[in-house]
């Protein structure tokens, strides 16, 4: 399936992880970081109270940050689900707050004008058919106790109720138009203790795809079916180059988090700052990528003030550069150093990481610029372009490779999280990439 328009258009867009393990609130992986049992982690259930959640308020923030898509963890590895499951009692419905979250969330994104999106977790450590493997909280077990619990589990059950819950997902929600599934491990087979990892055989991924295309025609998903998706997930790395799949481009969407952690991890506070996120989007967008944003909420439904504060700083520089990013893609042009091009149509951006002392050298452009500006307040940047003959005196610049054009930037750097330059081209310049809107 070809990706939507929208996706490679949009660039930018929020995750959000959220459930029971918002409580103890040290990372969305504690059930198995803390090898707890099923009966010990339901204690979460009977105190999820998440009696703050304002997913308008979700939706007005993810907007403002500049992101045009939201995707929701439905249910995460642990097993708890965030909407009215008939396959299941493990719901917030069954929790004090006795809401269908899934639905508030999805009614909230589409009143701000945003598309929906759901994370849906192939595993489930809470289901009693889910098969104990190397991932599981009970993998250390004694090996005769692991042997007779999956005696009498059935994957062949569990993936019934997979089914029906994507089904429920997918059918009673409206138009859904991504679909993050997480994740398939075939080669984390551990022999030592006889586990085997899953994959594709274990989740019948092909009849789910078949299934998820089917009730949304529209809809964009990922590639952790242990299947060929519509993009990749590279997750908390940036890619050195643009995403290839046998050796053609394929549209990718690095998922990044604040803090290094998806989950409410109340004592993490290694937050990557605002400046920092911004060049990553930016890097990616170069490099033909999207950047999936996490948030992970508090148990009481609120973003936290750093992840605000963060979101607030990515939003004024995107209400100044969006254009920058929002239609845009890569250039068939090598950038300066500590610089990164993208392109719109007949607009190149130059986004400078480093702010030089009054001159950067564009190789490639000169007499391919008819008008250059700072994109955050529309001011002229004045263009040279230097005899390459020209010889380096006391106080005269030496000349530059033929080709190259010069900008003459203010020596004062702009007070923005990363300075951009606007580059028209001429009519003419053939230098990159056809616009992507």
């Amino acid at each position: 399936m070809a990706v939507p328009t929208w996706f490679t258009r949009d660039r930018f867009g929020m995750f959000i992880h959220w459930g029971l393990y918002s409580l103890p609130a040290r990372h969305e992986w504690v059930m198995h970081n803390e090898r707890r049992a099923v009966e010990d982690y339901e204690r979460y259930l009977r105190h999820f109270e998440p009696d703050l959640y304002d997913p308008r308020s979700w939706a007005r923030t993810a907007r403002r940050a500049g992101m045009r898509y939201m995707v929701l963890t439905t249910k995460h590895h642990d097993g708890f689900c965030l909407w009215d499951s008939k396959l299941t009692d493990y719901t917030s419905m069954h929790a004090p707050s006795g809401r269908d979250l899934v639905r508030e969330f999805t009614e909230a994104v589409r009143a701000e004008g945003l598309r929906v999106g759901f994370y849906h977790s192939l595993i489930d450590w809470h289901h009693p058919d889910f098969t104990i493997d190397v991932t599981h909280p009970r993998r250390d077990d004694l090996r005769e106790v692991i042997e007779q619990l999956n005696a009498d589990r059935d994957m062949a059950r569990y993936r019934a109720y997979l089914r029906g819950q994507v089904e429920e997902l997918l059918t009673n929600y409206g138009t859904i138009d991504y679909l993050f599934y997480d994740f398939s491990y075939p080669e984390q087979d551990d022999d030592q203790r006889g586990f085997k990892g899953k994959g594709a055989a274990d989740w019948c991924s092909e009849d789910l795809l078949a299934l998820t295309r089917r009730l949304q025609p529209g809809i964009v998903v990922n590639d952790r079916l242990d299947l060929p998706g519509d993009f990749v997930t590279p997750e908390q790395y940036q890619p050195h180059k643009p995403m290839e799949r046998d050796g053609r481009p394929i549209a990718w969407e690095a998922c990044q988090t604040i803090n290094g952690s998806w989950g409410y991890d109340r004592d993490n506070h290694q937050a990557k700052s605002a400046e920092l996120l911004v060049r990553m989007l930016i890097d990616g967008v170069s490099k033909n990528g999207n950047m999936l944003l996490n948030v992970g909420p508090t148990g009481r439904g609120e973003f936290d003030p750093v992840a605000l504060s963060t979101l607030e700083g990515i939003g004024e520089w995107m209400r100044q550069h969006e254009r920058s990013i929002r239609g845009a893609g890569p250039a068939a042009l090598r950038p300066p150093a500590d610089a990164r091009y993208t392109q719109r149509g007949n607009r190149l951006y130059l986004h400078l990481f480093a702010w030089p002392f009054e001159h950067v050298h564009l190789p490639g452009l000169a007499g391919k610029v008819e008008y250059a500006q700072l994109l955050h307040d529309a001011s002229e940047i004045a263009q040279v372009v230097t005899d390459p003959s020209t010889t380096a005196a006391n106080m005269n610049m030496g000349g530059q490779p033929a080709g190259t054009l010069t900008l003459k930037l203010p020596v004062v750097r702009p007070a923005v999280a990363v300075p951009v330059v606007e580059l028209f081209l001429t009519d003419d310049a053939s230098v990159g990439t056809e616009p992507l809107e």
